[in-house]
């Protein structure tokens, strides 16, 4: 199946990597899922971690699955999406020239981006003052604070999919 900008078999000079853009971006759309799926439970994490009693099992309990969904899935996943994001945005770039940088759906869609990546600072920062018993937040705020990555991660999709201001 051609891409746009260039057929399967055409020699772009790139090795390959425009050629394959339908791969890149699944790989990407799993990336993204799994990531996703790490800030949408690990905030979930944090309101169950806030009733247990430091030092107690539960605590401890709550420390460990915190640290390996942050070290096993979220950290992981996001560094791929980095990858297969950068990999997009050179096809883009590489396609359909520096002019997409400025159209109000790509920033809406960056903005997004650098949104999530400062929403998985943040539950980084938070992860490790739960393992040093310094958490200040409330269950309240975990439970409210839950959903704002869906948020995020709708508006970037729809921005991307719609391609609004294009």
């Amino acid at each position: 199946m051609p891409v746009p900008g260039g057929g399967f078999g055409e020699d772009h000079g790139d090795g390959g990597v425009i050629e394959h853009y339908n791969l890149w971006r699944g790989l990407h759309i799993i990336a993204v899922i799994a990531w996703m799926a790490g800030l949408l439970y690990l905030p979930r994490l944090y309101v169950y971690h806030t009733r247990a009693a430091p030092g107690s099992e539960m605590d401890e309990t709550f420390k460990v699955m915190e640290a390996k969904l942050m070290k096993i899935i979220i950290n992981p996943a996001s560094f791929i999406v980095l990858i297969f994001g950068a990999t997009l945005f050179w096809v883009d770039l590489t396609r359909l020239g520096p002019d997409f940088w400025d159209k109000p759906w790509f920033l809406v869609k960056i903005t997004g981006v650098v949104i999530l990546f400062g929403w998985h600072g943040f539950l980084s920062a938070s992860r490790r003052a739960f393992a040093e018993n310094r958490n200040k937040r409330s269950e309240r705020f975990w439970r409210m604070s839950n959903e704002l990555p869906f948020l995020v991660a709708a508006v970037v999709v729809l921005s991307a999919t719609t391609k609004y201001g294009a």
